[in-house]
Parts: C-alpha cells; structure tokens; sequence
C-alpha cells in the first residue's frame, strides 16, 4: 500500500494514527527523514497491506494509486496470503513476491542458484542484534517443512503489523531484538522433483531415471538433482560419512559426493552462515518429532537451556549425540561453538501427507517462537 503525506507530521503521530509501530513503518521505507523522526508533506511511503487506516479518515496522508492495484485488492480481500498448502518452487517464489508486496519492511536476498538455476531465497526479518537462522526441504522429500516454514512466517508478519498475539506472545518485542534469516527451500530442484515428477526438458532427465531404477516415483527422493544429499556436503567429519554410507555414486538419497562443498545449495548455504556468523541455527526436516542439539562436545552451555524451551514449547525429545556427521548442523556447531539444532518435524514415513500438517503446526509454532525469544 502505498500513501503520500498531506502535511509535515513526525514519526511518532503518523504511527500512531496509522496504528503501526514505528519500527515498522521506517523499514518499509529505509528513509533517513524517518530515522530522524520527521516527515515532510508529500512524502511518499510504503505501509504494510494490514496496515488499520482503510476504515477511518485520515487528515494527514491519502492513497496513491498503484499499478498492482488489482493484486492489492485480492490480497487485501483474503486479508491473510494463504500459506497452508504444498509447495514447490514456483509457488514459493510467488508466494514470496505476495509477502514482499503486502509487508514491505521484509528484506529479500538471492544467496545462491540450484544446479538447474533456481535461486535459493533468504527472507530478513527484524532489526535486533541477536541473529537466528532458520532453513528447511534440505531433503527434496520433506518438503513439508516449506509449508510449516511458510505458515509459521506469514501468522508472525501479522502479529507484527495487527498487533495482535502469535502463539500468546506481543511479536514486536522479538521483531525488535532479533533478526531472523529465513531460508525456506534449500533444494528446489529437488522438491520440485518429488512435488511434480520428472520434468521432460532437462538435461538430467536419463541420469534421474537411471538412478531411479527407471522408475517415475520420485516421492522417495532427498538428494539435489545430481543425486547428491545435501546434508551430508560439509566439511565436519565428512570422510566417516563417504566411507559408510552405501551408495557409492549419485544416488536418490545419502550419496554425500566426492568431495565436501561440491554442490551450490550447500556452497550457498555455507557462504550465508560464514557471512552472517548467526548466534543460533534451526535446521527443519522430517520425521521423528525429535530435535538434535550436541555434536563431539562442541555445543556451548546454552545450547542446553534453549532445547530444552523447544522441547517444553512442543512436546518434541531433545536428542543431544546421534551418530552422524557431515551434516550443515554438525558443521555450524563444530566451526562456530554457537548452538545449532536440528528439528525433525512430524512422525511417520516420509514424505509426510500433507494431511499432517495441521498437527506438524500445532506443535512446532512453540519451537520457531521459543528460539526467537529464548
């Protein structure tokens, strides 16, 4: 939504007639005249589409007329982007779009392309000094960790422009300490593999069928679409893992390469965590309803403290040693001593039915609040 002011009026009465906290409203404009706590007559802005001017008049702004005016009523009209449903990654990426359009405050970077191009999303969200990253369909066949992901994102964006309580929490306090880095779809390829069936025009469509068994099924699939697992691509251990697991070659699960960082979803992600250097990860997968926290004694003394919040927030068991290396978690935890968590959302056989996903929610929303305000 876009409005132009009719008069000089300071930062602090424009958020207040708008009903919209102020930290909000100056990142969905980054301008410095609003950092400085003034805004002039005729100053251009972007507000949140929730934003609660529409039902009252205003003497201080009016509406400007936007060439998406047609998206901006349907959206407006269905008050909520409607993010409980599958994804693959061409929803996401409108549904991304959508979210960018109605909450202009989220900041939106390409951290990297899959094998077959498809940029790989970062959402930025809040200003505080403590940064938490989140990141899920590591694994093309847990796809459902996207939706979760997405639904959790969309319920904390209108908390944060309505006011109203996420999970019995006031949101802007979070929004105002923490930063979160949101990665929803780690291997788009991937998903977009077991979500739709072999595509007709590419490349690798004899190479996917071949180590496929010449089967159409790719429900069962986790690897990139090199055949690759992408959690099993980092430089922690990594030699233990190549020598045990069984596939040798490209396979549709566990095959960790022939060498560490090899693949650009890994490389993507491994860049963005030494660029950051985030105080926390949270890593979603399926199943198990279990969350891995330890890695070889590396976790620092707070790693403990917080799982043990997840576990109380959602009922999931706090595992602290499996045996497993080479994995993104395993990485962080080991090169950086900062907590790291992987959660296994859900229970069953993967990939998940959907129809699970009211009760995935339901108990995992506790974990994404809880490492926010934990």
């Amino acid at each position: 939504m876009k409005i132009r002011t009719k008069k000089s009026i300071s930062l602090d009465e424009l958020a207040a007639q708008l009903n919209i906290h102020k930290e909000i409203l100056i990142d969905c404009n980054l301008h410095e005249k609003l950092e400085r706590g003034l805004i002039e007559e005729n100053t251009q802005l972007n507000l949140p589409f929730h934003t609660n001017i529409m039902n009252k008049k205003s003497e201080s702004v009016h509406f400007l007329n936007d060439q998406n005016s047609m998206i901006h009523d349907h959206i407006q009209h269905d008050t909520l982007l409607k993010t409980r449903k599958p994804y693959d990654s061409q929803i996401l990426y409108k549904d991304i779009d959508k979210l960018l359009m109605m909450y202009p405050f989220i900041k939106k970077e390409i951290i990297g392309y899959s094998v077959l191009g498809n940029p790989i999303i970062e959402l930025i969200i809040g200003r505080g000094m403590k940064t938490i990253h989140m990141n899920g369909s590591f694994h093309a066949n847990e796809w459902i960790t996207t939706s979760i992901m997405m639904h959790w994102l969309q319920n904390y964006l209108n908390a944060l422009v309505t006011g109203e309580q996420f999970g019995g929490f006031d949101c802007i306090s979070f929004y105002r300490d923490t930063t979160i880095s949101f990665v929803p779809m780690v291997n788009p390829d991937g998903v977009d593999l077991v979500v739709n069936g072999l595509p007709a025009n590419i490349t690798y469509h004899s190479f996917l069928l071949d180590i496929n068994d010449q089967s159409l099924d790719f429900s069962q699939w986790k690897a990139n679409i090199r055949g690759i697992d992408l959690n099993n691509q980092y430089p922690v251990n990594w030699e233990i893992e190549k020598e045990r697991k069984i596939p040798k070659s490209p396979a549709p699960r566990d095959y960790p390469g022939d060498a560490p960082l090899t693949e650009p979803e890994a490389i993507a992600l491994a860049e963005l965590v030494k660029k950051r250097n985030f105080d926390r990860l949270l890593a979603f997968h399926t199943q198990g309803e279990e969350i891995y926290w330890g890695y070889l004694g590396k976790e620092p003394e707070e790693a403990e403290s917080i799982v043990n919040e997840f576990e109380k927030m959602s009922g999931y068991r706090a595992v602290r040693d499996i045996d497993s290396h080479a994995g993104f978690r395993d990485w962080y935890v080991n090169d950086w001593r900062k907590p790291g968590f992987t959660v296994e959302l859900g229970k069953g056989v993967n990939p998940l039915p959907f129809s699970d996903f009211d009760e995935i929610y339901r108990k995992s929303k506790g974990i994404f609040l809880a490492a926010l305000y934990k």
